[in-house]
């Protein structure tokens, strides 16, 4: 099907719209054009504009592994893995069998109790830290956070939450609400009350927020993702366990981009042993084939805040542990354990980070390199102020100011076809964060785009100009109706 599918169009309620739907077929042989026009005009034209800009908005029609393949036959590979949800790569059959293999059972029959969830349930809480030993369950990151959000609440009777700034918990608005970027906060205020930022990895501070009183929860990250992959001290997480004990309050742990093997260990707060109050999962819950959310708490904590009949149905989620995404969970934890994919993690990205921080010492224009296992962040200089005020359009402008990331991801993508992406709350971190099946020889590919690129751009000027050439063909193309 190309741009000139044959659809008549009618106007209705002042606008033009198309008649009749688009079939499921029609929709898999939608052209690179089409999708772009049916997201600018139904979705979200800014992003539309913006992944057109970087030619970013490719037809990817297949995957397997760490690979995807777009419409022209080109192979990419995936170091972005669908923010952390692909720890076990992409369409793992084993997976997919697992869906398959439910496809008669109700997914959703909320008068019984879930066989499959009960299962899912049980494993999680043979493998989980301490005595988290409960789940709720429901489908994504956001509303694990949501839950325990409340659920803290519920079970310490108090309000204040604490949380950490440069964190992100997701943008529904009680997790927005102790989300750490105000960008994404201001136009959505009032937020919930009772939240107090304060700054990561400072545990005086922490403690003088605590010693005030009335705190029910500190929710943290044990490494911040979006914030830029921030590493925080040494003892810090433990340190906050010790003092959320102290002083009465929940300490809830994020694990959803964490967790799962993703920093080399099954859960990133095993490092330093820490067992926390409420623990936050998604993202690879489902391996990366079914939308699943949950968190974790103790017995004791989910007594006090949902016990007995009359509470039990105060928190709940119509599709929550449904069936086809249970049977996801259960098959994905197998596959992490029996694949041993946190040593996997550790081994390519301990091999990973050493390589990066040799560039870093060679290219000026790399300033940081951090991270732990296969959830890596470089960090780049930004220009001096106005030295590019006179250079290209004001999107441009913009772009070289604070998106540096976003142009050496769109090098990365359309010179070498490596797929990665900027951290939301720090624009000038580019994420490495394959599926944790990577192989050396996939990570060497990454080393040497990254090496040519560094190698072929030693100022910023060169960086803008290549994002402009690429910003006028995308443009040129969208002319023509590719």
């Amino acid at each position: 099907m190309g741009e000139n599918r044959a659809c008549p169009r009618q106007a209705v309620g002042g606008r033009t719209v198309e008649k009749g739907f688009i079939s499921l077929e029609e929709a898999l042989s939608l052209s690179r054009a089409e999708v772009r026009r049916e997201y600018a005009d139904h979705i979200n034209p800014g992003l539309a504009s913006l992944l057109s800009l970087l030619d970013f908005d490719k037809r990817f029609v297949r995957a397997q592994g760490v690979s995807v393949w777009d419409e022209e036959g080109n192979e990419y590979l995936d170091f972005l893995g669908g923010y952390g949800a692909l720890n076990t790569w992409h369409n793992h059959p084993r997976i997919l069998a697992a869906v398959e293999r439910v496809s008669e059972v109700p997914n959703l029959l909320q008068a019984s109790l879930g066989a499959l969830s009960a299962a899912l349930a049980h494993n999680l809480a043979l493998l989980a830290p301490g005595d988290l030993s409960v789940t709720f369950f429901g489908n994504s990151g956001a509303e694990a956070v949501e839950g325990a959000l409340k659920l803290a609440r519920a079970a310490t009777g108090r309000e204040r939450i604490l949380y950490c700034e440069g964190s992100f918990h997701g943008k529904t608005l009680g997790a927005l609400s102790v989300t750490g970027r105000q960008k994404y906060q201001i136009p959505f205020r009032p937020l919930l009350p009772g939240t107090q930022p304060i700054p990561y990895g400072n545990l005086d501070r922490l403690e003088e927020e605590l010693r005030r009183g009335e705190v029910a929860a500190f929710i943290v990250e044990p490494i911040q993702g979006e914030g830029g992959v921030i590493v925080p001290p040494a003892g810090y997480l433990k340190g906050a366990r010790e003092l959320c004990t102290r002083y009465g309050a929940l300490l809830i742990v994020d694990e959803i981009q964490t967790g799962l093997g993703r920093t080399g260990t099954l859960f990133a707060c095993q490092e330093e042993g820490v067992e926390p109050d409420v623990l936050c999962l998604a993202k690879s819950l489902g391996g990366g084939v079914m939308p699943i959310g949950a968190y974790m708490t103790t017995p004791r904590i989910w007594q006090r805040a949902y016990g007995g009949a009359e509470k039990a149905l105060l928190h709940t989620s119509t599709f929550g542990g449904n069936a086809r995404a249970a049977a996801a969970g259960i098959a994905a934890l197998q596959v992490i354990q029996e694949e041993d994919l946190p040593r996997r993690a550790r081994e390519q990205g301990d091999y990973l980070l050493a390589r990066l921080e040799l560039l870093r010492q060679r290219y000026p224009m790399i300033r940081q390199v951090r991270g732990r296992g296969l959830l890596i962040g470089l960090e780049f200089e930004q220009p001096v102020q106005g030295l590019l005020a006179k250079l290209g359009g004001e999107l441009i402008n913009r772009l070289a100011e604070e998106y540096l990331g976003a142009m050496v991801a769109g090098e990365l993508m359309n010179r070498h076809r490596i797929i990665t992406a900027y951290t939301l709350n720090n624009p000038n971190v580019i994420r490495l964060e394959p599926p944790l099946t990577v192989t050396r020889e996939q990570v060497d590919r990454v080393l040497a785009a990254l090496e040519e690129i560094f190698s072929r751009h030693r100022s910023f000027f060169s960086m803008v100009a290549t994002t402009a050439r690429t910003a006028l063909g995308a443009s040129g193309r969208r002319r023509e109706g590719e």
